[in-house]
């Protein structure tokens, strides 16, 4: 192991304790991860929503082995302030991961990085490590397993009695979503296993820990389970080989049709692999089991979630985990599924997006829409630019600062030297000192890093998904020595604090329409340069089009042709569709406009300079009127 591990503090809300959990559940779910790691890395704070917290009885009956503090709010780091909880941050850093997936994911990586011997541990972000990675807003899976479902438990537990006699449409939602065919990398390989087992009618037997099992898995109880998917996912979980009969395929397996193939089934909540959304979902599942169970209801709605519930209870080191957490793990009775028109209709739990998306896909051209729009007295206008000249003195700037310090062509970086003169102009014109100034989507700190180096009264926060790319950021800054710059790992959700400028460089797709109304609930001016119009879609914060006068207009299909053209301004494209292009763009972008002139703004869409600084060449400069 690992000797010298940087000190980092763990921040979980903490509302109310019910029954055996810690609220709100993502506090829970924190804390058993912890357990389930057997980590001890980080210095853990509760932070009150209220005064009156007895410290003792937290600590005592809740947080099993683990050492926990309380902080009121108003003492955490300043940083931290600005974010919802769970966070994490290194001790006296200025670095601030927020929101529960990349919490948790951070503890995991943290882990195996301290103890490289938990490849276990490191194997809960899934293939290509990507498990829950995705934004709650763009996934619904990330959505449903990080908001959804907390958030329904919590209501199902909290509400009167006559309220909570039917099943949360999100715990439906998820029993669905376990009745999906499983999907992975190499799933037609698993499928033709499969066939050839149902074709032998093999049933080997599948080691599955029982009560006789011990943590590390070297005594076990041996079940008949004919699951082929089931002898994938606890071989992998005890680190054994997939029996050799198993792997061989005959040969008229392997001339079978991929259509023909049978589907796999899930063991665990993303398919065969117990992964980061199972540690999230049990707490949550857990607790509306139990409050069911004293309410005497049938599950015989949710054989699918049972049965997983019972599964995942055979993981190793689930239970030990549970039970430092205080979690009293029921043990169900193998649920039937119920005739058909006894069960509630899953298939009226809607997608959440189904019903306005499922007619995206679609063919034609722009132009009768544009001409729909013209007879309606709409085009594209632009605003002229305020100050097409004027540029940073570039070579006279620390290296650190430019944008051609990473790993960019000279020809990408000048272009991206333009794109940032003409944010940063109009930045400074709107900027005072001791502003706020949010770079959302801020990549590895382009903008941000040189607003913070040109605006030293200004303080700087930049917000980015994406790790490593915060972390070159954060390196660029450390070489700069700057003092005035944040820097949060979050979805954009997940940040809450106060700020005067909103700013963004190419924010993909519906991340616009996201910052735009960050920016507006805060009543701040922003500056932002779209991107990625292709990605626009309904969403369930944001429908399209966005406008008043748009909505009367178009309808969304409509919008959506005009979004899929407005990425068609790409240099090697003819001329008159590069401009048909810009015209969709510039549509688009007047529909968000005008929504946010609605919401008492006063916006400008303009056309950067040189426009062959980005075929994506359009920025909004918002104020509140």
């Amino acid at each position: 192991m690992k000797d010298s591990v940087t000190e980092e503090h763990l921040y979980l809300g903490f509302s109310h304790q019910y029954r055996e959990s810690i609220f709100p559940l993502h506090t829970s779910i924190s804390l058993f991860l912890l357990s389930y790691c057997d980590c001890k890395l980080f210095k853990v704070f509760l932070v009150p929503t209220g005064e009156n917290v007895d410290d003792q009885f937290v600590t005592k009956n809740l947080l099993g082995d683990l050492e926990v503090h309380l902080i009121s709010r108003c003492h955490l780091p300043v940083v931290v302030q600005s974010c919802c909880l769970p966070a994490v941050v290194v001790k006296d850093s200025k670095f601030c991961r927020a929101g529960l997936s990349v919490v948790l994911r951070h503890i995991i990586q943290k882990t195996y990085e301290a103890d490289p011997s938990k490849k276990d541990v490191l194997e809960l972000l899934g293939f290509k490590k990507t498990c829950l990675k995705a934004c709650a807003e763009v996934s619904q899976w990330t959505r449903l397993c990080e908001i959804s479902i907390p958030l329904a438990v919590e209501g199902f537990l909290t509400a009167s009695p006559e309220h909570c006699q039917t099943v949360p449409p999100d715990i439906l939602q998820l029993e669905r979503k376990l009745g999906e065919p499983v999907r992975v990398h190499n799933d037609d390989k698993i499928r033709r296993q499969k066939l050839q087992q149902q074709k032998a009618g093999a049933k080997d037997a599948v080691p599955v820990l029982g009560k006789e099992a011990t943590e590390e898995g070297k005594t076990v109880e041996m079940h008949e389970l004919p699951s082929l998917e089931l002898s994938i996912a606890f071989s992998k979980l005890l680190v054994q080989e997939v029996p050799d009969a198993v792997n061989r395929e005959a040969p008229h397996i392997r001339r079978t049709k991929t259509s023909d193939l049978p589907r796999l089934d899930h063991v665990f909540a993303e398919g065969l692999y117990f992964t980061l959304a199972d540690i999230v979902l049990l707490p949550c599942i857990h607790q509306f089991l139990v409050s069911s169970k004293k309410q005497g209801k049938n599950l015989v709605n949710l054989p699918l979630i049972s049965s997983w519930y019972q599964r995942v209870q055979e993981v190793p080191g689930v239970k030990k985990a549970a039970g430092k957490c205080n979690m009293k793990l029921l043990q169900l009775p193998e649920l039937m599924s119920a005739p058909e028109e006894e069960l509630q209709d899953l298939s009226s739990v809607p997608g959440e997006l189904e019903e306005e998306n499922e007619d995206s896909h679609f063919i034609g051209g722009p132009r009768p829409t544009m001409t729909k729009l013209m007879e309606n007295g709409i085009e594209a206008k632009f605003s002229p630019h305020p100050c097409p000249s004027w540029t940073l003195d570039w070579t006279n700037l620390p290296s650190a600062v430019s944008p051609g310090e990473g790993k960019m062509s000279r020809d990408r970086a000048l272009r991206k030297q333009q794109q940032l003169n003409n944010l940063i102009a109009a930045v400074t014109k709107l900027a005072k000192p001791a502003d706020v100034i949010v770079d959302f989507c801020s990549g590895g700190g382009h903008v941000g890093i040189v607003l913070a180096h040109m605006m030293p009264s200004c303080q700087v926060v930049l917000i980015e998904n994406k790790e490593l790319s915060l972390i070159r950021a954060k390196d660029r800054s450390d070489e700069l020595g700057l003092n005035n710059i944040w820097f949060i790992q979050a979805n954009l959700d997940y940040f809450n604090g106060t700020f005067n400028i909103g700013v963004a460089l190419h924010a993909c797709g519906v991340a616009t329409d996201m910052v735009i109304e960050h920016c507006i609930k805060a009543r701040a001016a922003f500056v932002i340069s779209p991107c990625c119009y292709g990605f626009i879609q309904n969403t369930v914060k944001f429908k399209y089009p966005r406008s008043h006068q748009f909505k009367e207009i178009l309808s969304y299909k409509e919008h959506m042709i005009l979004c899929r053209f407005a990425d068609q301004t790409a240099v090697q494209l003819p001329p008159e569709r590069r401009l048909i292009g810009k015209q969709c763009m510039g549509l688009v972008d007047l529909d968000r406009a005008w929504a946010a002139e609605e919401r008492n703004y006063s916006v400008q869409v303009i056309s950067m300079e040189p426009e062959s600084c980005s075929p994506k060449n359009n920025m909004f400069v918002g104020i509140p009127t």
